[in-house]
Formats: structure tokens, sequence, C-alpha cells
């Protein structure tokens, strides 16, 4: 899959008048809507939003999305890389805390992650261990970095945990990181579960965006202590 039309080459820059009734950072959002090439692409290809493209890059980049692979999308809404996964071949289970429209073979639960019995609900959805879990999750922005960060990694640690719990060995993790990267902890973490662990700014991330995703593949899987 490629992103076809969002390269924006050839496009003229679309310019919003000044109106009494918009403030100018919603006219500065509108113009950068009308602008993105990948906002348009989404439109036409049906996804539900751009963030659809970054699933997209990431995947012509790691292929970790395969036909026939079970797939488990943390933190879904409104639904752009289980559609993404869907048109893969994937089987996909998708949860958030928000619901989301129905996708045609997305099975959906309006559930916390927090919640201790959620994981073994989503493992039995998937009707065994994950091949795949991926989440696009970030905490509302307070527009100071620090803390924007800590509240994203928090939500990506909580991914984790539960990737831990459902993925097959080999299986993959894909979440969202602010730039600074995952924290040493996470990091840590990270290269103890997975052989590979890569950070990334797909192209379909904004480059004023501090946005980052890790990439982590090849999952360890807890070894039996045996008797």
């Amino acid at each position: 899959m490629n992103t076809g039309d969002a390269s924006g080459r050839g496009r003229v820059p679309v310019k919003v008048k000044k109106d009494r009734g918009r403030t100018s950072s919603s006219r500065k959002w509108l113009e950068r809507q009308l602008n993105d090439p990948y906002v348009a692409a989404a439109k036409s290809k049906g996804y539900r939003s751009r963030a659809a493209f970054k699933l997209v890059e990431l995947d012509e980049k790691f292929r970790f999305l395969k036909k026939g692979a079970k797939v488990l999308d943390l933190g879904a809404a409104p639904g752009g890389w289980s559609q993404v996964a869907i048109a893969k071949g994937a089987s996909v289970v998708a949860a958030d805390v928000l619901a989301i429209e129905e996708i045609p073979g997305v099975t959906f639960f309006q559930a916390d992650l927090t919640d201790a019995d959620v994981p073994a609900m989503l493992k039995d959805a998937l009707g065994g261990p994950a091949d795949v879990v991926l989440t696009d999750m970030a905490a509302p922005t307070t527009g100071h970095r620090a803390t924007d960060h800590i509240r994203t990694i928090a939500l990506v640690e909580i991914a984790l945990e539960v990737a831990e719990d459902v993925l097959k060995p080999g299986g993959a993790f894909v979440g969202k990181v602010f730039q600074g990267g995952s924290s040493n902890e996470l990091l840590a973490r990270l290269k103890k579960s997975f052989r590979e662990v890569k950070h990334v700014k797909p192209p379909a991330s904004r480059a004023e965006s501090v946005e980052l995703y890790v990439v982590a593949l090849g999952f360890k899987a807890a070894k039996s202590s045996g008797a």
C-alpha cells in the first residue's frame, strides 16, 4: 500500500480569509487542514484520519502487518489504524475508552486498559496470542513538552504491559512516544522484551510535531520456569 496522492506536489496553497467569527488559531488550523495532502488522501481513500498513513509508512518500512495476522489496536479511536490493518488482511481486535463507529471486520471493545480483566478479554477475542500490538495513543497536550512526554510515555507503558501479556513469540509492538524517544526505563524494558527496537518519524508525521514512533520487533516470550 502506498500513500498515493499524499505527496502534495503541484498543489496550490489555500489561504483562508480573515473572518470576524473565526479566531486566528482556528484560521491557521483550517489552513493547515486544507493544505495537508494527507488529509485529502485520507478522505479519498476512506480513512477516518490522516494518522492512518503513519501506520502505512511504518509498515512499508518494517513489514509487520501480514495477511492473517492477529492485530490488537489499543486506543483505536477514530479507527484509522484498524482500517489499515484490515486492508492488509489482518484480523483486528480494537479497544478504546471512547466509542467509535463500526468498522467492518473489526471487533471493538469500549474498555479501559487499566482494568485488570481487559487484557484477558482482548486475548480471548483474538482467539489466541496477538502477532502485532499497535497503539497511537497520546495524552491531550498541555503545551509543556516535558509534561506531554511523561504523560504519553505513561500511556505507552500501559499498552506495552498489555502487549507483553498478549503477544506471541516473534510478535511486534508499535507505539507513539514524543521526541526525546522512550524513557530510559521504557527503552530498557523494550530491549529486554524484543530483539530489535527502533525510533522512527514517518513522513506523515507533521514536521512541527514532536511525536515519534517506537517499533519493537521479535518479541521474546517469557521462559517457563519449569519444574
